[in-house]
């Protein structure tokens, strides 16, 4: 094989490769993105549970002490 032929093949090589780590590339940005999405959409659930946890404890604390102002009463 002459050099011209190796240098072909050499470069035919690289453009294979070059494609396949583009190709490697746009796959690894999608997934990054639906990652991201996902991960937005988790902190907001995560959020909203935690406010919905706060309001439930503010409600238990709230029957404890009418319970308790109810057992001193009585």
């Amino acid at each position: 094989m002459n050099s011209l032929a190796r240098t072909e093949t050499d470069l035919d090589r690289l453009q294979v490769g070059l494609q396949e780590m583009v190709s490697r590339l746009r796959a690894l940005e999608e997934e990054n993105r639906s990652l991201k999405a996902r991960q937005e959409t988790l902190v907001s659930e995560r959020a909203n549970l935690v406010q919905r946890n706060e309001e439930a404890r503010s409600r238990v604390e709230a029957m404890i002490e009418r319970l308790k102002a109810l057992e001193s009463a009585g």
